[in-house]
């Protein structure tokens, strides 16, 4: 097999069929690592908006177990992907995704935003940094696979194209990015998690090399300093000559497709250890596509199936807004 094999391949699929077996390739041979880097981008975008921050600096979940956090974002999304999201096995892991999102209640142009973010932040991290570019029939696997998503989630005025996600994204974050301290407080634990992962005498490098990488827009919304000119230089050159690297090597065998190797689950996981603990106390509802689901509230705001949108305030006090992460 050649280098280009699989992208010629892909060429010759159409996305608007074959969009499930396209994403595969793409997060499974071609881009596995590239993509989960575009991914972790896309969570740093979402502490720009206070109103996202602010919640999840309230819940203290980052503080606390901030791998187990980002190993079950990663998780529950592999687990709607890994048979086929119309699978049982897919479906059964959006059911589970929208019983923990049902907690609380969220305005759609939020959930809009962040699902954006998990298609447009690894188109352009791959355009920037992958061994080659996307095709646009990658491109709009990545926007059909949000798509669907979305519509499992109930959620309502979805995209049909990648122009129309990546539209959405600039224009929500021209208009939500602001700083706010829990911004910054929510990025740094995400930051130790990430910087975590290397030997101490590595942390500090890779803690600048990440931020090297992020727009001043986004530094800015989370209150990091720009890092020097000769750090920047220096990490898109690194990404660049790895880049140079992987497209002189062989393509991913056919039989080693990546799959997660979660920090928070050495001995392996099921659906069940996905998410926050108090998710499993409250009842599993249809997807909207489902008998006795619903898509939407007429308020615009996001109708986790089966929510009846009179729930009261939970009695811990916590804010009633959804909890993306």
């Amino acid at each position: 097999m050649g280098r280009y094999s699989r992208l010629h391949r892909i060429e010759r699929m159409d996305p608007q069929q074959d969009y499930e077996e396209i994403f595969r390739l793409i997060t499974e041979y071609e881009f596995p690592w590239d993509y989960l880097q575009g991914v972790s981008v896309a969570f740093l975008r979402d502490y720009g908006v206070p109103r996202i921050s602010r919640l999840l600096d309230h819940t203290q979940e980052f503080e606390r177990a901030g791998q187990k956090r980002y190993d079950d974002t990663v998780l529950i999304a592999h687990e709607i992907v890994r048979d086929g999201m119309d699978s049982e096995q897919g479906r059964a892991a959006a059911r589970h995704l929208n019983r923990i999102h049902g907690r609380y209640r969220i305005a759609d142009e939020d959930f809009l935003y962040v699902l954006a973010t998990t298609v447009v932040g690894p188109k352009r991290w791959i355009d920037r940094f992958g061994w080659r570019s996307l095709s646009p029939q990658e491109t709009e696997s990545l926007a059909l696979v949000g798509r669907r998503l979305g519509e499992m989630m109930g959620i309502a005025e979805l995209p049909v194209d990648y122009a129309g996600f990546a539209r959405l994204h600039d224009t929500y974050e021209r208009r939500m990015f602001a700083y706010d301290p829990a911004n910054r407080r929510v990025a740094a634990a995400t930051m130790r998690v990430v910087t975590q992962w290397y030997p101490n005498w590595l942390r500090p490098l890779v803690a600048r090399a990440s931020l090297a990488v992020l727009d001043e827009p986004l530094l800015a919304a989370l209150g990091f300093r720009p890092q020097p000119r000769r750090v920047r230089t220096a990490t898109h050159r690194a990404l660049r000559a790895r880049a140079a690297l992987v497209r002189r090597m062989p393509p991913r065998p056919a039989w080693r497709p990546y799959r997660p190797k979660p920090r928070s689950y050495p001995f392996g996981w099921t659906l069940d250890d996905l998410g926050p603990h108090w998710s499993h106390s409250r009842p599993l509802r249809p997807l909207p596509d489902e008998d006795g689901g619903n898509a939407v509230h007429g308020d615009g705001t996001n109708a986790v199936p089966g929510d009846d949108g009179h729930r009261p305030p939970p009695a811990d006090g916590s804010p009633t807004h959804q909890e993306f992460r």
